[in-house]
């Protein structure tokens, strides 16, 4: 997973690493290093109060990557209101209520770096996903806005997205013809790392593809 491989490669950077999801099974697989916190980021107040603890407990934040996502298909003509919500306040929500939550600690300590997770559809039509790119739209909208209001301030706004994620559910669920362009975890998250470190410091309201082959 995207969460996994970046927490990992931005530790080994020596980043202060806490990962967040909204259960503890989730952060199973994170090694004892990088610490965690369960919490429902699609609620504001939950994702303020995490922010608050990790920079009680670590400082405040240098770096925010959010990789939470859902997906769901279907058609514009039959899209359900259910599927809509879920993934406007996951693809969505999260990253407004996240960045809201880190943008006064980064603004406190004169700069950061924001990276979010879109996707190909959220710029390309594509057939069979309508809500989902939908929703990683929106979240481009918000990058290129929060880059706005957050540049001057010394915070640097991106995305990474990737068309397809190289995953073993990915795997057992598609056709070679896809998985052809399908990316591992870890090139996305070293876009991540490039995109929140020294050598990046110059761009900000980016959408950087990684589409594989």
């Amino acid at each position: 997973m995207t969460f996994l491989a970046t927490a990992l490669l931005l530790a080994d950077a020596g980043f202060t690493v806490t990962a967040v999801d909204r259960t503890e099974k989730a952060l199973d697989a994170l090694p004892d290093g990088i610490r965690r916190e369960v919490g429902d980021a699609t609620d504001p107040a939950v994702a303020r109060n995490v922010i608050d603890r990790i920079a009680t407990e670590s400082g405040p934040p240098e770096v925010l990557v959010n990789t939470l996502g859902v997906f769901r298909p279907g058609e514009a003509v039959a899209a359900a209101p259910d599927d809509l919500r879920l993934m406007m306040d996951v693809n969505l929500g999260a990253a407004l209520w996240l960045s809201q939550a880190v943008a006064p600690y980064m603004r406190g300590r004169g700069g950061g770096a924001i990276v979010h997770v879109s996707a190909r559809p959220a710029s390309e039509p594509t057939l069979g996903v309508a809500a989902y790119s939908l929703s990683k739209a929106a979240l481009n909208h918000l990058v290129r806005v929060l880059d706005l209001e957050l540049r001057p301030h010394g915070i640097r706004v991106n995305a990474v997205a990737p068309q397809l994620l190289d995953t073993a559910k990915n795997r057992a669920m598609l056709p070679p013809e896809v998985l052809a362009h399908a990316v591992p975890p870890e090139t996305v998250a070293n876009v991540i790392a490039f995109l929140v470190g020294d050598l990046a410091t110059d761009i900000s309201g980016a959408i950087v593809p990684a589409y594989g082959a």
